[in-house]
């Protein structure tokens, strides 16, 4: 893999990208991560000039994300000191824990340890042995928000995918969960 950190004029905005190249890859990838690094992955048959080409055509949709993550709750707190996080932490795991507890009163699903992270991408993750994790950044949410994250989790311990039956049990207890995931930026 040959890496590469490549700049482009946006809409008179420069846009700083990883360029990866690689052997077996098959065609042009861009991916914008949560704390907004870009990268573009290309075959090694694939000239500079055509990934400059891809991205230009892809600008308002580039711009348009990088935009959205700066307002994102995921970006918030960001640049917290080590003492405002660890009491966001402390904060975000007794407010998780005790509605975890009460909406899964409802389910009554089994889960082992739940886990309080500053993770950059999500907000939320379950393990198939049962371990949930989640962003301490949900403190920041509205609660309707930050419930239907927890929800989201606590259903994958029953069905461990996005099928419709998963999104049947989520929509038991959060129906307008469609709503919600848009407002929060779920792909």
């Amino acid at each position: 893999m040959l890496k590469k950190q490549k700049k482009i004029l946006l809409a008179n905005q420069e846009i700083i990208y990883n360029l990866k190249s690689y052997r077996l890859s098959r065609r042009l990838r861009l991916m914008i991560y949560g704390n907004g690094e870009i990268s573009v992955t290309k075959p090694i048959f694939v000239n500079e000039k055509t990934v400059e080409d891809f991205l230009m055509s892809k600008a308002d949709w580039i711009l348009n994300k990088l935009a959205t993550q700066k307002q994102s709750p995921l970006a918030l707190g960001a640049e917290d000191s080590l003492e405002s996080y660890r009491l966001n932490k402390k904060r975000a795991a007794i407010f998780i824990k005790s509605r975890l507890e009460y909406l899964n009163q409802f389910y009554g699903f089994k889960y082992y340890n739940i886990s309080v992270r500053k993770q950059r991408t999500r907000w939320g993750s379950c393990s198939k042995k049962g371990n949930l994790s989640f962003n301490y950044r949900l403190i920041f949410l509205q609660p309707a928000e930050a419930d239907y994250i927890i929800v989201h989790e606590l259903c994958h311990l029953k069905e461990f995918n996005h099928s419709s039956k998963f999104w049947t049990l989520v929509a038991q207890t959060v129906p307008n969960y469609k709503e919600l995931r848009k407002n929060l930026k779920m792909a």
